[in-house]
């Protein structure tokens, strides 16, 4: 049974002849009453800071275990965007490495494309130089001709002189009737 500051202040003794002192008991009852209500306040402000401090403590595990959660959640984010990340830079260089390999064949193509276009211009170029070389030859060929013909010409210049003089007599004089009927 719990006594009261209460209790103690309101509760009575019986006198007796060769009893109490009623002044010097009602003295310490009053006493042990404050000292009790000083305990029973500072119970229960002991109490209500105990209930606060629980309180607080709910709340922080609480708070602890949203914390965790979220570390959980964010080191799992980070795992899976780390995860992708890879994913996405292996796409990344495995494109690059095609595109690489694309382009250096194309080189590779164009190079022999320009090989085989040079080779190409070099049998073009051998056959244009024996083409021309072959004109230059011939006309070579014509002009010792000619060269030849002039100083033919020379020698032969009154002889020819003599035929076209004939020939333009001819073409000159009338032609002979034929007196047959």
């Amino acid at each position: 049974m719990s006594i009261t500051p209460i209790d103690i202040q309101q509760h009575r003794f019986k006198t007796r002849p060769l009893g109490y002192d009623k002044s010097g008991v009602d003295s310490f009852l009053e006493q042990v009453a404050d000292e009790l209500e000083r305990f029973h306040l500072e119970v229960q402000k002991l109490k209500e800071e105990l209930s606060r401090t629980r309180d607080s403590l709910d709340e922080m595990k609480q708070r602890e275990v949203t914390l965790k959660e979220t570390l959980l959640t964010a080191q799992r984010m980070t795992d899976e965007l780390k995860a992708n990340a890879s994913k996405e830079a292996e796409i990344i260089v495995a494109e690059a490495e095609l595109k690489g390999e694309k382009i250096v064949q194309e080189a590779r193509n164009r190079h022999m494309d320009l090989l085989s276009e040079i080779q190409e211009l070099r049998r073009q170029k051998v056959s244009f130089e024996s083409g021309l070389r072959a004109v230059v030859e011939s006309h070579m060929r014509l002009l010792d001709m000619n060269t030849l013909s002039i100083q033919d010409a020379g020698r032969f210049q009154p002889v020819l002189m003599e035929i076209l003089e004939d020939d333009a007599s001819a073409q000159i004089a009338p032609p002979a009737r034929e007196d047959a009927d």
